[in-house]
């Protein structure tokens, strides 16, 4: 029995003896292989970066321009709320031409049909967040005919704080040195705007209709750090899919929901009546009131495109940082197109608002550059593994 046994440890030995030259070819496959692997990482982390960047630039964008023309509608003479609100969901049938472009048509990513949601489902999600969005679009309008620009930006910029809250329970975010200092440095350089001269920005309003705008504002901004947070849920939890069909549904369904609320709201207001006298009281004429509706609701478009497909890539809290990075941008432009009084606090609020961008950027890409390092820990020591197995 022991001479058999020695024998057959003797053959196994002998089968997994490598051949001359064989460990080398072995090595040199595993080397290759490796190499590829890090170029198709390399590759997807640039086509990665890139969308990100898209999406930064469409919703610093569309914010910056909604917000401008919605300024200028009320500051020339229009007085419709209701209008106002309509504008920021109307132009949804233009996202429509992005299911025809060919990632739509030929998804690169896997699809598992099994885990999508019932129809159900769907529709009770779209609806929910349509009302929401329609009730948040409404306050802002009110918020933005009653508040002076510094103010209204000051309030908005909470919804990041609001966010990191329901992020945390709703998301499980984690929060880093990086992203408290990022969160922080965002906000303070909005409250900073507050403190700046108003008196040529606004039209003077009494006390009462500040309070007003001032809570629907707040409120606001606390309905969009919720309804972000429940967004990233849905994509993570419910949809579970990694398309960028995904992306516009989530854009799509929810503003023909809140289009269509905003529509009976306009029409039981009976302010759909003052619509004609709105135009013609316009300061820059006919024309130029129905461009600056008819853009408004665009550039809120192109901002909705922005911030789903940042949540989406990267999280609620990422989109959320970009949307308050951009809110100084405002009253720093409002220099040179609306010739407003430039101060130290809006070159302040400026440098702040950039120094938070850019650490929560590098939070972002220390957890890119972890996590590629793990991918190819893991590539080095599979054939390791491998050769142990075998000379076993």
């Amino acid at each position: 029995m022991g001479e058999a046994r020695e024998e057959q440890l003797d053959i196994s030995v002998i089968l997994y003896v490598p051949l001359p030259g064989q460990e080398a070819e072995e090595a040199t496959a595993t080397e290759h292989t490796n190499v590829a692997n890090q170029q198709i990482l390399q590759q997807k982390n640039i086509i990665e970066w890139l969308r990100i960047a898209t999406f930064t630039f469409f919703l610093l964008a569309g914010q910056t321009v909604a917000t401008f023309l919605g300024r200028l509608y009320f500051d020339k003479g229009g007085n419709n709320k209701w209008m106002e609100t309509f504008v920021q969901t109307a132009a949804f049938p233009l996202i429509f031409l992005l299911y025809f472009i060919s990632p739509l048509k030929n998804p690169t990513t896997n699809d598992i049909n099994a885990n999508s949601p019932s129809k159900l489902v769907l529709v009770s999600i779209y609806t929910m967040l349509g009302i929401f969005l329609a009730a948040n679009s409404m306050l802002y309008s009110v918020g933005l005919l009653y508040l002076p620009v510094s103010t209204y930006t000051l309030i908005c910029a909470s919804q990041l704080g609001f966010n990191a809250l329901f992020s945390f329970f709703i998301n499980s975010q984690k929060f880093t040195p990086f992203i408290v200092n990022s969160v922080v440095l965002l906000t303070i350089s909005s409250i900073l705007l507050v403190f700046q001269s108003d008196s040529t920005e606004s039209k003077p309003v009494s006390k009462g209709k500040f309070v007003i705008g001032f809570i629907c504002t707040l409120g606001a901004s606390a309905g969009y750090g919720l309804m972000l947070s429940l967004i990233q849920f849905c994509f993570n939890k419910v949809l579970k899919q990694e398309n960028f069909k995904v992306v516009l549904d989530m854009i799509v369904y929810p503003s023909l929901v809140a289009t269509l609320a905003i529509l009976v709201g306009l029409f039981a207001s009976g302010e759909w009546k003052g619509l004609r006298r709105d135009m013609e009281e316009y300061e820059l004429g006919n024309v130029s009131y129905l461009m600056t509706l008819i853009w408004t609701a665009i550039s809120w478009q192109v901002f909705n495109i922005g911030c789903t497909g940042l949540i989406f890539e990267v999280s609620s809290l990422f989109s959320n940082v970009i949307s308050t990075f951009g809110l100084p941008i405002v009253p720093v432009l409002a220099v040179f197109i609306f010739h407003d009084k430039m101060d130290g606090l809006k070159v302040i609020a400026m440098v702040l608002a950039i120094w938070g961008f850019v650490s929560y950027v590098y939070q972002h890409y220390l957890d890119d550059h972890k996590s590629k390092t793990e991918i190819n820990n893991v590539n080095e020591e599979a054939p390791d593994c491998e050769g142990e197995l075998i000379h076993e």
